[in-house]
């Protein structure tokens, strides 16, 4: 670039920073802030994104929307929300999470408020335990600080070793701030395989009672859900505090999905591509899956995990 127009290029920066920087709100409307513009609750799409792309799940998709539209609604919340999901792989607990995240923030999981842990990628050696508890604090601190409406979701609780999740309780404690930083407007949720037994042991029970699985309350599950994983030597939420003290408001079941919800999986997938819902692809994709108990073959293995990749094969 030649020395004028470099010039040129350099003092426009610099005026369009010093307008953003006087104006805000103009700032606001061409990049992200943690204003209403960006940071919003879109009730109306959570509840339709919950109805059409959520299957299975009629306990999760009642407890999220009334917790989520709840914890907006108070202008003043005495804590932040924090949900743990649990379940088996595939039934819903990421998808779960990005339609929440979808429905709060303009960008979505893009967004610069949303923060993802993964246990294996971003706490995988035990040895660092006290350097990762350290780091933790402090970048939920930061982020904090920057936006009230931060979310935070960690995902593999089963996998995170036990002790190091407790370093964000007084987070999650009904504090009006820590030194000076108000964190009740922030979000967390906890992602975890565990309980999964549990989940399964009480559908099948219900199934064999011949019960409607629709029949299923949150009160059958919750306080054994939350034993059991307090109590559960391979879960991140081993004797932790965060259950100990109350901190979290709801455990979230995800029930294990049948051969028609399976199906229902296969039919968004298709029409997300924009496909036709085939009948035959959707038979036969969902015929390929693996079903337990041995016995029974009512649930899916995988859960709709691996749906996508099956399609793949029959387009």
């Amino acid at each position: 670039m030649e020395p004028i127009s470099m010039g040129i290029a350099v003092g426009v920066a610099t005026a369009l920073t010093g307008l953003f920087t006087t104006f805000p709100r103009l700032y606001c409307k061409f990049q992200e802030c943690c204003e209403d513009e960006w940071v919003k609750l879109n009730l109306t799409g959570l509840k339709m994104d919950l109805d059409n792309k959520l299957f299975g799940q009629h306990i999760a998709k009642q407890v999220v929307l009334k917790a989520v539209n709840g914890f907006f609604t108070n202008p003043n919340p005495k804590k932040p929300l924090a949900l743990s999901l649990h379940g088996w792989t595939g039934t819903g607990k990421n998808l779960i999470s990005k339609i929440i995240a979808e429905n709060i923030y303009t960008k979505g999981l893009q967004s610069a408020y949303v923060h993802q842990f993964i246990s294996t990628l971003h706490f995988p050696h035990p040895e660092y335990l006290s350097q990762y508890k350290e780091q933790l604090q402090k970048w939920i601190r930061g982020n904090v600080s920057m936006c009230d409406r931060s979310m935070f979701i960690f995902d593999e609780m089963d996998k995170m070793q036990a002790g190091l999740i407790d370093a964000i309780k007084p987070y999650l404690e009904y504090y009006d701030n820590i030194d000076g930083v108000v964190y009740r407007k922030a979000i967390f949720i906890f992602l975890s395989n565990a309980g999964g037994e549990k989940i399964t042991e009480i559908a099948l029970d219900f199934w064999h009672r011949g019960s409607n699985r629709e029949e299923i309350q949150l009160k059958d599950l919750d306080s054994k859900l939350s034993i059991g994983v307090f109590n559960n030597k391979n879960s991140g939420f081993w004797h932790t505090s965060l259950i100990d003290r109350n901190v979290i408001d709801y455990f979230v079941p995800f029930l294990p999905l049948e051969y028609k919800h399976v199906k229902l999986c296969i039919k968004e997938e298709l029409v997300a591509r924009g496909y036709e819902a085939d009948e035959d692809i959707i038979t036969s994709v969902a015929d390929e899956m693996t079903y337990f108990p041995e016995n029974e073959k009512l649930y899916s293995d995988k859960g709709c995990k691996t749906v996508a990749t099956k399609v793949d094969f029959y387009l």
